[in-house]
């Protein structure tokens, strides 16, 4: 491949969404070029869960499964790099990447996903994938019934504590500073007995990756098995904005139903077209630009 070749898609993101959407237009034997670092956000975890027929898979596993099966349709390629220049427009868009390779293609797929921020807690690191989560529908099976910790603060403090009482009723918001709420919601964590404490975190104490504590400024020492914490998130890329994608307050890219941004051409799935941050949405999500991407194609092939 050179810029003399120009495929039908460029998919720049190798996670769920970039590989299914792959699969789907592998499949519908369009040429395919994905371009990935391979550092995907859920890589500090030893299992992924809520995947029908891969509940409990590694990351790694998964994603070997999946390049295997679409290994099997020949018109795509994988390309180990990173993105960081998009010039162009919908037909001839030309990507270079950080060691130098150009390639070019007819329609781009943003598959980037977010990635995490440090939070600047001490001992977090170490835990975090091992008995540290931010999505209780991936790891709230494993920490049910347990002593818990959440770290988050303001209405998305009140919001995960309502969505943890599925799993279980032993847990303090530990806000790591002011607490940033109202007066009611206060009222309403203390009406459904859920402590709450607004000293900032000294340490996270853990032993293997398996969390024991969590020490705040003022000497408290909060026991736990495990901890749920609001990462701080950013864009995986920022080419979409580059290129002129409408993107939401978070950083999220704004796409239609069938995962088409604002700018001809160019679509976004997964993570970074989406708060709702699981494997299989982000795979599903991909799946559905594939077959955006596909039709867009047909539509102009058909028209010539």
């Amino acid at each position: 491949m050179n810029t003399e070749t120009k495929m039908d898609v460029a998919i720049i993101g190798g996670g769920p969404a970039g590989l299914n959407a792959a699969l789907v237009l592998g499949r519908a034997r369009k040429s395919v070029l994905v371009i990935d670092e391979g550092r995907p956000r859920n890589r500090v975890t030893r299992e992924s869960h809520g995947f029908l027929t891969r509940d409990g898979i590694s990351p790694g596993e998964f994603r070997r499964i999946a390049m295997e099966q679409i290994s099997a349709y020949p018109s795509v390629r994988f390309v180990a790099d990173t993105a960081v220049r998009v010039d162009g427009a919908d037909g001839d868009f030309t990507i270079t990447t950080a060691q130098g390779a150009v390639f070019r293609s007819k329609k781009l797929l943003f598959a980037s996903g977010m990635k995490d921020l440090p939070l600047n807690i001490p001992g977090l690191a170490e835990v975090y994938g091992k008995s540290a989560f931010v999505c209780p529908y991936c790891d709230g099976w494993e920490l049910r019934d347990q002593p818990l910790v959440l770290i988050t603060k303001g209405a998305r403090a009140l919001h995960l504590a309502k969505m943890l009482a599925g799993w279980t009723n032993r847990y303090t918001v530990c806000t790591d500073g002011p607490d940033e709420l109202t007066e009611e919601q206060r009222e309403e964590l203390n009406r459904h007995r859920v402590p709450l404490l607004d000293s900032p975190i000294q340490r996270i104490e853990s032993a293997g990756g398996m969390v024991e504590r969590v020490v705040l400024q003022d000497g408290t020492s909060v026991p736990c098995k495990g901890i749920f914490f609001a990462p701080k998130l950013a864009a995986g890329s920022d080419l979409p904005q580059t290129l002129g994608c409408r993107v939401t307050g978070a950083g999220t890219v704004v796409v239609d139903a069938f995962c088409k941004t604002s700018v001809p051409g160019v679509y976004s799935a997964g993570d970074a077209a989406s708060e709702l941050y699981q494997a299989i949405t982000a795979a599903s999500l991909g799946a559905l630009a594939g077959v955006g991407i596909n039709n867009e194609l047909l539509e102009e092939a058909w028209n010539i």
